[in-house]
């Protein structure tokens, strides 16, 4: 499972320098794209294609920090994703109906300073979860790690909502 890791020759841990995998993206993609290989044998045409699309899915996958922490948890036999997985900690999910109505205020106020605002609250608090999800792998706290990831899901989407709400 940890195979993305390998592809990018890092180890399979949640800290990991963006700068880093993008460095390593960049160079792989050069030496595998396509085009290089199209004087090449219609098998090996198709083997440089596959390695592309597997090396564009490892590098989504690495470079977005919950869908990095979702995959380390794959590899240890845990889907943080799985729907079984629905429940949030009170606090949570009263944090969760504040950022909503203050989203719908903003929303239907047309007010984009209350919309930004919003949108640098919630960036604070990602990275904040990211501080915590690599605490919980430092520590092997996979239960932990896996709820920081459904969290942080669910702020991925509060802030895609949020520019798609902006003027």
């Amino acid at each position: 499972m940890t195979q993305y890791f390998e592809l990018f020759q890092l180890p399979p841990a949640f800290d990991i320098d963006n700068e880093t995998i993008e460095q390593t993206y960049r160079r792989l993609a050069a030496r595998f794209h396509p085009d290089k290989f199209a004087a090449a044998s219609s098998f090996e045409q198709k083997q440089a294609v596959m390695m592309a699309a597997t090396l564009n899915d490892a590098y989504r996958t690495l470079i977005s920090p919950i869908d990095r922490a979702a995959y380390l948890l794959k590899s240890q036999g845990i889907d943080a994703d799985a729907p079984e997985h629905t429940g949030f900690a009170p606090e949570f999910l009263m944090q969760q109906m504040e950022w909503r109505e203050a989203l719908e205020d903003g929303r239907s106020d047309g007010n984009e300073a209350a919309l930004l605002k919003l949108d640098k609250e919630i960036a604070a608090e990602q990275q904040n979860l990211f501080a915590d999800l690599g605490r919980a792998f430092a520590s092997q706290q996979s239960e932990e790690a896996g709820q920081l990831v459904r969290q942080g899901r669910f702020l991925n989407k509060l802030r895609q909502e949020i520019k798609a709400a902006l003027p």
